[in-house]
């Protein structure tokens, strides 16, 4: 259930069908925000794995598997949170992909992320983002199975097409 009581669309279920819960891995070194964050997601129907550093991150990545990466931007380095990134669009599986930050960037480091999430955010907007970011990712996802150069990346596979979160 959604934060408003009602199903949200992505987790809406056929008669006779059992839902499958979307898996994220959330990625930050605050335990407070883990926490805090897992316990809002998984009361909205989704499975979390999380992880504390890059190396934990890239272990997860690597023997997982996970329809969403969220990760903090600044961890064991500036860089950290990109790190991860790289590491998630590197699996086979293809993860939807999010930096959250308190500091977003100017210069447009953000953009290896297909959505930037800025702290602090309100649950209920924080949801909205996350199954967006789902349906259009598994869109693509889709778009890129049904067309003759499916070896290819399509531009809007993980790339170029990303705008800043609201």
């Amino acid at each position: 259930m959604a934060l408003n009581g009602r199903k949200s669309e992505t987790t809406r279920s056929l008669p006779g069908v059992t839902p499958i819960k979307r898996r994220i891995l959330l990625v930050d070194d605050d335990a407070a925000v883990l926490l805090t964050l897992k316990a809002v997601l998984e009361l909205n129907q989704f499975e979390i794995d999380t992880a504390s550093s890059f190396e934990e991150a890239e272990k997860k990545l690597v023997t997982g598997f996970y329809h969403m990466v969220i990760t903090d931007a600044r961890m064991e380095s500036e860089t950290t949170g990109l790190d991860v990134i790289r590491a998630a669009r590197k699996q086979p599986y293809n993860p939807a992909t999010a930096l959250l930050t308190a500091y977003p960037p100017n210069d447009g480091d953000w953009h290896e992320a297909q959505t930037l999430l800025v702290k602090p955010i309100g649950m209920q907007d924080l949801l909205r983002q996350i199954e967006a970011l789902l349906i259009r990712h598994e869109d693509e996802k889709q778009f890129l199975a049904h067309t003759p150069t499916s070896g290819t990346r399509h531009p809007g596979a993980n790339g170029e097409r990303r705008r800043k979160a609201s």
